[in-house]
C-alpha cells in the first residue's frame, strides 16, 4: 500500500547520478534546473522516490558501471524508481530494458521529454518502458541552465554531437550530429552567470571545434565572450591540435583566457592516427605543442592518449612515447584501448592481448606522472591568480593548479586572489599547491 501511495505522487523527490564527461555534468545541471521548475525536489537525506542515472557510453566499462550502480541502488532502496538516460541509454538500451530494477529507459533522443515521462511513471500510466529513436534525426539542441548547485565555476555547453566518426568512438551514435547554440544566446547566458556570482566559465561541448553559428566559428564566439561580457575568466574544452588556430592564439593573449589547454590527441604517431580517422599527424601535434609553449607561456597542457590501439606496432608505440617525451606538456590522461561495440575499430586487424595494452598504458602513465611532478615542483615561488571555489578552503589558479587556501580566512566563493606558491604536496593524480600572500 505504501508503495502505491508513493508511486502516485507528483511532483517527486529525486537524485541524479552523473557518469562520464563534463558535458554530462552540464546536462545534469540542466536537468536540475528543469526539475526544479516543475516542483520536483532534490533528495537531501532519505532515499529519493526516483533515481535518474545520466549515463556515459564512451567505453563498454562505463555501461557496465551503470549496471552495477543500478543493482546497488535497488538493493539499498527497493521502493525507489530507477530511470536510465544519457549516452548509454541511447547506444546500449538492450543492456537496460530487461535489467531487473530499471523502471524506465529514456535515450538522449527523448531526454527533452523526461519530465512528462517521469510523471507518467510515478502515476502508473506509462505506456512503454523504453523511449528511443534515431539520434541523427535530432535537430534541436537544448539550451538553458546547466549550473550545478555546488559549483562557483560553471560549464556552459556551446555545442553537442560530433561529425568526425573516429574509428574508436561511439559518441556520434550516442549524441548525434553536431549542433550549436548561437553566439548571441551564449553571450547572454555568460552575462546571466556573471550576475549569479560565477567568475569562471568553461565553454564545453562534445566537439567544440565543430562549433558554428552561420558563418561564425569558435573563435568568433570566444571573441564575443571576451568583449561583450564582464566574466573575468574563460576556459575551453577539448580541442584537436589543428583546431588551435592563429586567431585562437591571438585571443589567448587576453588575460581573461586561462592559460590552460586540453588536447584530444589520442596518439602521436601518424599511421596510428590515420587508423583512428584523425585528420592530423605528428607534425601538427609538434607544431601545436611548441606554439603553446612559446605563445601562451606557462600553460597547463593536458591531453588524452589511447594505449594499444588495434594495429599499433611496438615501433609505433615507441615513436609516440619518444615524441611525447621530447615535447612540452603537463599531464596525460591515458586510456587503455578496449573494444567498443558499434565502432569500426572492433573490426580492425591487430587487436593485442590485454596485458600488452596495459603495459603500454603503464609506461605512458609513468611518463605522465614524472612530467606532472616536475611541473608541480616548478610552481613554487610563482604568483597565481586564484579563483576561490565554493569550498573556500580551495582555489583554482588560472593555469589550472589546485591551491590550498585553508590557511586564509574570510574568503568568499568567486573572489580572485593573487597567491604566491610556497610549497606543494604531490600525489599520483593531483598536485596541491600551498599558497601564501
Amino acid at each position: 500500500m505504501d508503495t502505491l501511495v508513493r508511486n502516485s505522487q507528483w511532483p517527486v523527490s529525486y537524485e541524479i547520478k552523473t557518469f562520464g564527461c563534463k558535458v554530462n555534468s552540464y546536462d545534469s545541471g540542466l536537468l536540475e534546473t528543469r526539475f526544479d521548475k516543475v516542483g520536483m525536489v532534490r533528495s537531501k537525506s532519505e532515499p529519493p522516490q526516483v533515481y535518474i542515472l545520466n549515463t556515459c557510453a564512451v567505453t563498454a566499462e562505463a555501461t557496465k558501471e551503470a549496471v552495477r550502480q543500478i543493482r546497488r541502488l535497488k538493493a539499498k532502496s527497493p521502493f525507489s524508481k530507477v530511470v536510465v538516460t544519457g549516452c548509454a541509454a541511447q547506444v546500449d538500451r538492450d543492456k537496460f530494458e530487461d535489467l531487473p530494477g530499471v523502471d524506465m529507459v529514456v535515450a538522449n533522443s527523448h531526454k527533452s521529454h523526461l519530465e512528462p515521462l517521469l510523471e507518467k511513471l510515478m502515476k502508473g500510466s506509462l505506456d512503454q518502458k523504453v523511449y528511443h529513436s534515431n539520434i541523427f534525426k535530432k535537430e534541436d539542441l537544448e539550451a538553458g541552465g546547466g549550473l550545478e548547485s555546488d559549483h562557483s565555476r560553471s560549464f556552459l555547453k556551446i555545442q553537442d554531437g560530433c561529425n568526425s566518426f573516429c574509428t574508436f568512438c561511439v559518441i556520434p551514435f550516442a549524441r548525434g550530429k553536431s549542433r550549436s547554440l548561437d553566439v548571441q544566446y551564449l553571450v547572454s547566458k555568460v552575462n546571466e552567470l556573471y550576475d549569479a556570482g560565477i567568475r569562471e566559465v568553461v565553454l564545453t561541448g562534445v566537439h567544440i571545434g565543430d562549433y558554428e553559428d552561420g558563418e561564425k566559428r569558435l573563435e568568433d564566439l570566444v571573441e564575443a565572450c571576451l568583449v561583450r561580457t564582464k566574466m573575468p575568466r574563460f576556459r575551453l574544452g577539448s580541442l584537436e591540435p589543428i583546431e588551435i588556430s592563429d586567431r585562437l592564439f591571438e585571443l589567448y593573449q587576453d588575460p581573461k583566457m586561462c592559460a590552460h589547454f586540453h588536447i584530444s590527441l589520442q596518439s602521436a604517431q601518424s599511421d596510428v592516427l590515420k587508423g583512428m580517422k584523425r585528420n592530423y599527424g605528428h607534425a601538427e601535434i609538434e607544431q601545436a605543442l611548441n606554439r603553446i609553449e612559446k605563445q601562451v607561456t606557462g600553460s597547463f597542457v593536458g591531453m588524452d592518449i589511447i594505449a594499444g590501439f588495434p594495429g599499433e606496432t611496438q615501433e609505433q608505440f615507441e615513436e609516440t612515447y619518444e615524441r611525447m617525451k621530447s615535447l612540452p606538456w603537463t599531464r596525460m590522461h591515458v586510456f587503455p584501448y578496449s573494444p567498443r561495440s558499434g565502432t569500426y575499430a572492433t573490426r580492425m586487424q591487430g587487436h593485442m592481448h590485454r596485458s600488452e595494452i596495459m603495459r603500454r598504458a603503464s609506461q605512458l602513465r609513468n611518463l605522465s606522472s614524472q612530467r606532472f611532478a616536475d611541473h608541480t615542483e616548478n610552481q613554487v615561488g610563482k604568483d597565481k591568480q586564484v579563483l576561490v571555489l565554493q569550498d573556500t578552503s580551495r582555489g583554482l589558479s588560472d593555469d589550472y593548479w589546485n591551491i590550498d587556501l585553508s590557511d586564509f580566512h574570510n574568503l568568499k566563493a568567486g573572489d580572485i586572489l593573487t597567491v604566491r606558491v610556497s610549497g606543494y604536496r604531490d600525489s599520483e593524480y593531483q598536485g596541491w599547491l600551498i599558497g601564501g600572500l
